[in-house]
């Protein structure tokens, strides 16, 4: 995929001549597209010329160029590792959570760092009064991105990204009712792979008896972009009467794990790495059933909290969760390896990836002890491997045991297990200038947030 409109605003901005420009995106188009010089030529002027227009050096009225700029970081979104849900991204998406917070405040917000978001009906100002019993009535909702890697498989892609945001509202103890479809594609993308997407989706739907209620399909940056990648998310909608939050976990609670055999991260590894045979290993809901299992269970009111092993691996969401509940956990090892789809695991062994730190699609529970065994015994009675991992305590750490007595602390790298060839190249240590990145991406969020002040500001005061 080339990104016309990019390249364009960064060869003026290292002082390429026009013509140099113009020789480079005809090229581009060539690379991508059957036409001929003519018609590139005359697609690449028209570029320049919308390049040259909209750059914002030429705006004159303060307020529109502080609406239109941007107040850089100077830190890229790679550098940082966003999206590769470690240590680096953590930071980011703490701003992003903070960033997010107005003077109506949600039931679980974005600052809960959880896996999905809810409202209370009874909270909402229009429905106080409404006649309809609604006073318990909890609305979950779940935005699930893509994994990028799986463009060129848009089957799986698309099964597995509904798979992921049907688990986010389950582990919230909601039941999901509608599914919404968010796709783009790039202008020389086969309709085809659009179709593949779909069908992946709607099999996840039919499987796991929610409907597509919505959806948008656009192109990527319209015809600023040519390629075939494809992007996008589905969004998920629940309900529940009573929320198994992060907040709610107790220091003597149990840590029950289910099987995984992964999803996403787990077909990506074994694509791209030769192993095809293992992405069957992901095809299963067998993380929906259990939920299901459990919501429809006589001893809901004795879990706590739910959550599954997604990006980052379980070191990443143990120390995720430790925060927002402010606890502490004791895992052992041994367990969680034992519960691990063993194809899964012979491959990321085989391509030195630490299963710890990606996503394994696996359940964890948190629970009062009273009720571990009935769930372990119950979901083993469908043909779904459970087992109690560890405990929570007071220590505000993650602590691993492994066989034997050793027990170490593990934290979060900067970047999740590197699962990939180029992700092993580029690495997971964290940066050298962490600090002085940090600080301007700190900065760069405060300027943002002075930003909307303004504009909510100017917007009353028109009003």
């Amino acid at each position: 995929m080339s990104d016309l409109e990019g390249l364009t605003r960064n060869l003026i901005k290292k002082g390429y001549s026009e013509q140099q420009i113009l020789e480079r995106i005809v090229k581009e188009y060539h690379d991508f597209k059957d036409i001929d010089n003519s018609l590139a030529t005359k697609f690449a002027k028209a570029i320049f010329e919308e390049c040259r227009k909209s750059d914002i050096k030429s705006v004159s009225e303060p307020f529109v160029k502080e609406l239109l700029d941007v107040n850089r970081a100077n830190v890229s979104i790679g550098k940082q590792g966003v999206g590769c849900r470690g240590a680096g991204d953590f930071f980011v998406h703490k701003l992003i959570t903070e960033l997010s917070e107005t003077k109506l405040k949600a039931f679980l917000s974005p600052t809960s760092l959880d896996d999905a978001g809810a409202v209370r009906m009874i909270d909402i100002k229009d429905f106080k009064d409404h006649p309809y019993e609604i006073e318990d009535l909890i609305i979950v909702s779940k935005m699930e991105g893509i994994h990028s890697r799986l463009s060129d498989f848009p089957f799986i892609c698309g099964f597995h990204v509904t798979r992921a945001a049907l688990r986010d509202l389950y582990v919230k103890g909601a039941k999901p009712i509608s599914i919404m479809i968010d796709t783009h594609l790039g202008d020389d993308a086969d309709i085809g792979k659009l179709f593949d997407f779909i069908a992946g989706v709607s099999t996840i739907s039919d499987l796991a008896k929610v409907p597509i209620t919505a959806g948008s399909t656009l192109r990527i940056g319209g015809d600023m972009v040519i390629g075939n990648r494809l992007v996008g998310g589905i969004s998920a909608i629940g309900v529940c009467n009573r929320l198994l939050a992060r907040r709610n976990i107790q220091v003597g609670d149990k840590i029950l794990m289910t099987e995984g055999a992964g999803g996403g991260t787990i077909s990506t590894t074994a694509i791209y790495s030769g192993n095809h045979k293992v992405v069957k290993e992901t095809m299963n809901i067998k993380f929906l059933e259990a939920c299901e299992i459990i919501l429809n269970s006589d001893y809901i009111s004795e879990i706590r909290s739910m959550c599954d092993v997604t990006n980052g691996g379980l070191r990443g969401d143990l120390y995720e969760i430790n925060y927002e509940a402010n606890c502490g956990v004791n895992i052992f090892e041994e367990k969680v390896r034992n519960l691990v789809n063993p194809n899964v695991l012979n491959m990321l062994e085989y391509v030195g990836v630490d299963y710890l730190g990606v996503s394994l699609d696996a359940l964890l529970i948190y629970c009062s002890e009273s009720v571990s065994e009935k769930i372990i015994s119950d979901l083993n009675r469908i043909n779904i491997k459970c087992d109690e991992i560890g405990y929570v305590d007071d220590s505000n750490k993650v602590f691993l045991t492994y066989k034997g007595t050793e027990k170490k602390e593990i934290l979060p790298k900067f970047r999740e297990s590197a699962y990939t060839k180029i992700k092993q190249e580029i690495g997971e240590e964290t940066p050298e200038t962490l600090d002085l990145m940090e600080n301007n991406i700190e900065e760069a969020a405060l300027e943002a947030l002075k930003k909307r002040k303004k504009i909510i500001k100017y917007i009353k005061n028109q009003n």
